[in-house]
């Protein structure tokens, strides 16, 4: 996390003490909806319901017991919710574990898993990396780049890139239906998000907040919503969760 900001960029999210994030700009608010592949594993986001704000700032609830989630409703205020922010302030990288495989290099974090489970499929990722097959490798890439939390990163060994996929600004409302439960805030594409105090935290392209208001790595999701079944009220209309295909193009 860096020092305080002395300019703010046209699109950010604000943490608000004990209270929700305040989205600023324009961006699409979906759901995601997490698919499984035939062995039933979670293997796509299935796109849902948009949601538009009247207000900008739009505010997002943060402490899981608006009536109008994803919207807050200040529901904060009458609960006391206690939205101290316990985030270590070093890089994600900073702490990562790194298991290094013939041509990938994988880096994990634990401490940000949104509890997702992409990373599960076909014998595990940290598996899968140092195997170095061809397509453990692929596979390996595309269960990084669903990581929504971005928990998980991947480096080329051979070049030192690390890997991510492209992804337009917007914000996933994740939604599980294979634990029945609801998931973090997906925030996509490099949005700065602000801590309360006004310090940035760091720009990611893939990460999650919480928004079961449980989470002890705040504002950051750590995956209490699946152990609490979290359950935000918007996925009781849609199907049950259909098995996917298990064939899907490479990551590059």
């Amino acid at each position: 996390m860096s020092k305080k900001t002395q300019k703010e960029p046209s699109l950010y999210i604000k943490v608000t003490q004990n209270g929700p994030y305040l989205v600023f700009g324009d961006m699409d608010i979906q759901q995601h909806i997490i698919q499984p592949n035939q062995e039933g594993h979670p293997w796509e986001y299935l796109k849902g319901k948009k949601y538009k704000s009247d207000h900008q700032p739009c505010a997002l609830c943060r402490c899981g017991q608006s009536k109008k989630k994803p919207f807050c409703d200040g529901t904060h205020k009458k609960v006391n919710f206690d939205g101290s922010e316990t985030a270590p302030r070093e890089n994600i990288m900073d702490k990562a574990m790194a298991y290094k495989g013939p041509h990938y290099t994988l880096y994990d974090n634990e401490l940000y898993c949104a509890f997702a489970r992409f990373c599960d499929a076909f014998g595990q990722i940290w598996n899968l990396v140092r195997e170095g097959r061809l397509e453990s490798d692929e596979i390996a890439l595309r269960e990084t780049a669903h990581c929504c939390a971005g928990r998980l990163m991947i480096q080329n060994n051979e070049t030192g890139e690390m890997i991510e996929p492209k992804l337009e600004k917007s914000i996933g409302v994740v939604e599980d239906p294979l634990l029945q439960s609801s998931g973090p805030l997906y925030i996509k594409g490099g949005i700065q998000v602000i801590a309360a105090d006004g310090t940035l935290y760091e720009i990611r392209n893939r990460q999650t907040l919480c928004r079961c208001g449980a989470s002890q790595n705040k504002p950051f999701c750590d995956g209490t919503h699946a152990s609490m079944r979290f359950n935000d009220g918007l996925m009781e209309n849609h199907q049950k969760a259909k098995p996917r295909r298990r064939k899907a193009p490479p990551v590059r």
